[in-house]
C-alpha cells in the first residue's frame, strides 16, 4: 500500500485530506514560502475534528534553515505546544552555515518532540551532500525524510530519490514530495520504490465577494479574490494512481 501525506495549508484543507484517504497531513501556514508553523488553534482544532495524524511543521518563517537563536527559542516553545495539544508528530529541520545537518539543535528538538514522531523536511534537499545528510538524520532517530531528491520537484529528482531509498533500506522511510501530480505520481512510484508521498493536491477557488477592489493587494503578487484548498477528490485520485502503478508497469512490459 502507497500511502499519501497531505500539506494541508488550513484546517479545512486538512478535512478534505482525510476525506480523500490521506493517513496523515502536515499541517501547515503560508505554503507560498513553502510552510510555516500553523496558529495554535489550527492545531487544536485539527486534533480535535480528525482522525489521521496531525504533524504541524516547526518552522517560525520562510527563508534558508539557519536560524537564531530567538527562532530557535520560538521552535522549542512550538515543539512543546504540539506535545501538550497531543500532536502525533512535529516535522521539522535545522541547518549549519555550511550547508550540514545541524545535529545539536536538531537533537534537542527531537529529544523535546518524543514521543511524538519526528519528520525531517525539505530543509534536506537544501543540504550540501544528500547521502552524508541521510546518515546524519537517521543518526538523530528521525522517523522520515521528505525529499524531492534535491530537485525542483520530486518527477526531476527521481534517479536520488531512488539511491536514496536504496541506502536507506529500511532504517528510516523516505517520502517524495515537491510537483506530485496525477500526471507523474505513478512514475515516481514506479521509479523509486517509495511507499509513501507527499502533496498538497490543492485547488482554486473563486471568492464570494460581490465587491471587488481590485486597485490594491494585501502582500505579494496574488489573487486577493481567491484562494486554495486541499481537494478529496484529488487526494483520492493521487492514492488511486500510486496504488496501480505496479499494474501500469506491468502492462508496459
Amino acid at each position: 500500500m502507497i500511502n499519501m501525506e497531505v500539506c494541508a495549508n488550513s484546517l479545512a484543507s486538512a478535512l478534505q485530506a482525510e476525506k480523500g484517504g490521506a493517513i496523515r497531513v502536515e499541517l501547515c501556514d503560508n505554503l507560498l514560502e513553502g510552510g510555516t508553523t500553523p496558529s495554535y488553534a489550527q492545531i487544536k482544532l485539527a486534533k480535535e475534528y480528525l482522525n489521521i495524524d496531525v504533524y504541524p511543521i516547526i518552522r517560525p518563517r520562510g527563508g534558508d534553515f539557519l536560524y537564531s537563536d530567538l527562532e530557535f527559542t520560538l521552535m522549542r516553545e512550538d515543539i512543546l505546544m504540539c506535545r501538550k495539544l497531543g500532536c502525533d508528530g512535529v516535522v521539522i529541520g535545522i541547518l549549519t552555515a555550511n550547508g550540514t545537518i545541524d545535529m545539536v539543535r536538531c537533537s534537542e528538538l527531537i529529544a523535546l518532540a518524543r514521543p511524538m514522531k519526528v519528520t525531517f523536511h525539505r530543509a534536506f534537499d537544501m543540504s550540501a551532500d544528500l547521502c552524508k545528510a541521510l546518515e546524519d538524520v537517521i543518526s538523530l532517530g528521525c522517523d522520515r525524510i521528505l525529499t524531492s531528491g534535491g530537485s525542483a520537484s520530486a518527477f526531476n529528482g527521481l534517479q536520488v530519490i531512488k539511491q536514496l531509498v536504496e541506502q536507506a533500506g529500511d532504517r528510516i522511510t523516505i517520502m517524495a514530495g515537491a510537483g506530485v501530480s496525477e500526471s507523474n505520481i505513478a512514475e515516481i512510484v514506479n521509479q523509486t520504490g517509495i511507499k509513501e508521498f507527499h502533496g498538497s493536491a490543492r485547488k482554486f477557488f473563486s471568492s464570494n465577494m460581490t465587491f471587488k477592489n481590485n486597485n490594491i493587494s494585501m502582500g505579494g503578487d496574488t489573487d486577493e479574490y481567491s484562494y486554495s484548498l486541499t481537494d478529496s477528490a484529488t487526494v483520492k485520485n493521487l492514492i488511486d494512481l500510486a496504488n496501480s502503478s505496479g499494474k501500469i508497469l506491468s502492462l508496459r512490459n
